[in-house]
Formats: structure tokens, sequence, C-alpha cells
């Protein structure tokens, strides 16, 4: 009898006395070590891996651009700062009364949509001169949509690879992140340089419309979940948000993961806390004009170096085993900012800061398994929302801190909060019996 592969989601037998075919990144093992370019094989994961990439893009250039166009309306830094993070708190509330979407929709539906309004905002704000107090409203309406939409896709993407080729997955994701907000921060103030404001809000707008037909023209019609089908008929729409406030409570109530969301979501918070004060950092040691932004540039230089070598070099189990350890390694170089270094030895702890956030690889396939798969997309929204929460409190809370004591001391206290969180690896470590 010839083998059984499952190949670009069907299953094909082979001929006897032939060769079996290449197993695909879907057909991989959990434990089996997987690459990026089985990966980036896959035509569906490469639609959205690729979607996504240009969105995140869109999004940094159309932050970038209105908060230039908010202070340069204004003249207040505030409500320029307003701008930049008023799309990130609204992203929690979107994820407690409309994360169950994610679950319940059709995903081609839900991710044309939420990209087409993303385009229509983009749009409508370049075209209109709106009041400063009518774009916090749109940012914070389109940020309350955001986690159903990011989290149908990484449904897609859970649904789409299995095994290691999933871990992989995520770290390409997360990676092509970090490069495409660069890529929008810088590629915003040479764009608003040039185009102007209004122009370069629709050129993010066009980038989230070629998204949106991409998806459209690509990715399969797939049917909504089946437990959305069965259960839509009696309830309809109107469900969404007692559905998605519930589900959300039946996640956090699971201590494993509860434990899981905050080990993703707290050591990202306090190395946003350290590295906002970076800029006064440097300023109030003297440090050479134009360290501040290599400074800055260190963090995600090193998270790129280490989710390359943790994700390709590392086995799947050991990265699991190596989460507390990373962990450690992203809280301990900032502890020695309170011994003020000079600027290129700060250089060096932010680099190696950078490679700890690797840790989230071993995270990644226990949290698909600690999530029931009826709130797979729900679990995603909530896990996202909640790290661009946080990520916007880590600031506040250590920017506080630094009022009282000192930049470099209120720096090494989110190095020694970070290495608490290793703390919470423990019980999930023992929830999976090892």
């Amino acid at each position: 009898m010839g083998l059984r592969l499952r190949r670009n989601g069907g299953l094909v037998r082979g001929a006897p006395g032939t060769l079996p075919p290449v197993p695909s990144a879907s057909d991989l093992a959990p434990q089996q070590r997987a690459t990026y370019r089985e990966v980036l094989a896959d035509r569906r994961f490469r639609l959205l891996f690729v979607t996504r990439t240009l969105t995140v893009t869109a999004d940094s250039l159309r932050i970038m651009t209105l908060s230039v166009l908010v202070f340069a309306t204004t003249g207040s830094p505030l409500l320029g700062a307003l701008t930049f993070g008023v799309g990130f708190l609204p992203q929690l509330a979107g994820s407690l009364f409309l994360g169950s979407l994610a679950d319940r929709a059709r995903p081609r539906r839900l991710v044309t949509a939420g990209y087409g309004v993303q385009c229509a905002a983009a749009a409508v704000m370049g075209v209109v001169r709106l009041p400063v107090a009518a774009i916090l409203v749109v940012i914070a309406v389109v940020a309350c949509l955001i986690p159903a939409f990011s989290g149908v896709t990484n449904r897609l993407i859970a649904e789409t690879l299995t095994g290691d080729a999933y871990v992989l997955g995520r770290s390409l994701s997360n990676m092509a992140a970090s490069a495409a907000q660069l890529l929008g921060l810088a590629g915003g103030g040479a764009a608003v340089e040039l185009l102007g404001p209004r122009t370069a809000l629709l050129l993010s707008a066009g980038a989230y419309l070629t998204a949106a037909v991409a998806v459209r023209l690509r990715l399969p019609d797939l049917p909504a979940p089946e437990q959305a089908v069965r259960h839509g008929s009696r309830q309809g729409f109107g469900s969404v948000l007692r559905h998605s406030w519930s589900g959300n409570t039946k996640l956090l109530a699971e201590r494993r993961v509860r434990t899981l969301l905050l080990a993703q979501w707290l050591p990202p918070a306090f190395v946003a806390g350290a590295e906002s004060l970076i800029v006064p950092f440097a300023g109030g040691r003297g440090m050479p004009a134009g360290s501040a932004g290599l400074l800055l540039a260190c963090l995600p230089v090193g998270m790129l170096a280490g989710d390359l070598a943790v994700g390709r070099f590392v086995r799947p189990a050991v990265r699991e085993r190596l989460v507390a350890a990373l962990v450690v390694v992203i809280g301990l170089p900032l502890a020695g900012f309170a011994l003020d270094p000079p600027w290129v030895v700060c250089a060096g702890l932010l680099l190696v800061t950078g490679t700890g956030f690797a840790y989230a690889l071993g995270l990644q396939h226990p949290f698909l398994d600690a999530v029931p798969e009826a709130s797979r997309g729900q679990a995603f929204g909530l896990l996202t929302a909640g790290l661009m929460t946080v990520q916007g409190a880590g600031p506040v809370v250590f920017g506080a801190v630094a009022e009282f004591t000192d930049v470099g001391v209120a720096m090494a206290l989110a190095g020694l909060a970070t290495m608490c969180v290793a703390r919470c690896v423990a019980p999930w470590r023992t929830g999976r019996g090892q």
C-alpha cells in the first residue's frame, strides 16, 4: 500500500514502488524541526504573511503621518503623542466585546473587510480635513475592530501550519512585523517630507487596498467554523457581544491559558517601559548626538538575530525548556543601566536584551495546545490586544518611576521585573508534566 500524505490540504496516495512526495510544512510532526523554506512554500501562509507584512507597514506609515499632521495642526505635543498611542488601548475593548467574530465569520470575508475598513479610514483622513477629535475617534473605532481581524488571520495560520512549522510561521511573522514597523516609521518620515501628510495617508490606504484585493482574489472562501454555523441560525449576530465576553472570561479562567498569556504580555510591557527611557537616558548622560537612535535600533536588531538563531538551530523541545532562561536574558542586561555604562556598552546590552525575545517561540505551540480549538481566533485576538495594551502602559509606569528615582534605575527595575516573569513559567512547565 502506498503512503498517504496530506498535501495542500488533501490526501494523496503514493503508487507502490515510488518515492513518497516531500512533506509540506503542514505535514510535520510536532517535534520534527521545520525550516523557513518549508513554511514559505505553503501558498496560503505565504499570502497571509505577505498581506499582513504589507498592512503592518501601512499601519506604521499611517501612525507616523497622523502624528505629524496633528502636531503640525495643533502644535500640541500631547495631542501628537495621543494620536500615536490611541490605536492601542481600544484594542482591548474590541477583544472583549467583538473577539468572538474571529471564530464565527467566514475568514475571507472578515479579513477582506478588515483591510477594507482600514483602507477607507486612511483614505477619508487623507482626503477630508477632519478635526483632531474626529481623527482620534476614527483611529479608536478602527482599533476596536483589529482583534477580530488579526484573530482570524492567526487562526488560519494555526490551521494551515502544524507542528514546528507553525512556530516558525509565527517567528517569520514577528520578524517581518518588526522590519515592517521600522520601514513604515522611517518611510513615513520620508513620505511626509516628500509628498505631504495627506498624500502619505493615501499611500497607506493604497497598501491596505492592495492587501484586501489580494486576500479577496487569492484566499479560498473557507466556511465559518462548524460551531459558528451550528449556533448562528439560532442566535444571530446579536450574540457576538455575549459570546465575546463569555469566551474571554473562560479563557482567562483557565490557569494554564492565563499563565501563558501573562508570560507573553509582561516582558514586552516591561521592556517597552525601559525602551521609552532610552532617549532621556542618552540625553542625561551627555552621550554623542545620534546615539539615542542607534540605541533604539539595537533592540529590533537583537530580536531579529535571536528569532533567526533559535528558530533555525534549536529543536522544538529545547526551545520550550529555554523559555525561562531567555526571559532572564531579556531582563538581566537592562539591570546594567543602573551603573551608567558608556553608550557602546549600552548598545551591547540592548542587543542582548533583544535576542532574549526568542523566548516567545517556546510558548507558541503550548499556547496553541492550551486554547480550545473552538476559541482559537478569539484567543489570538486577546493575545494581540493584550500585547498592544500593556506595551502602552509600560512607558507610563516606568516613566513615573523615573520621575521619582533616576532614569537608569528605572530601566534597571524594568529589567528586574522582567526576570521575575521567569517564575510564571514554572506552573506552565509543571502543567505539562515536565
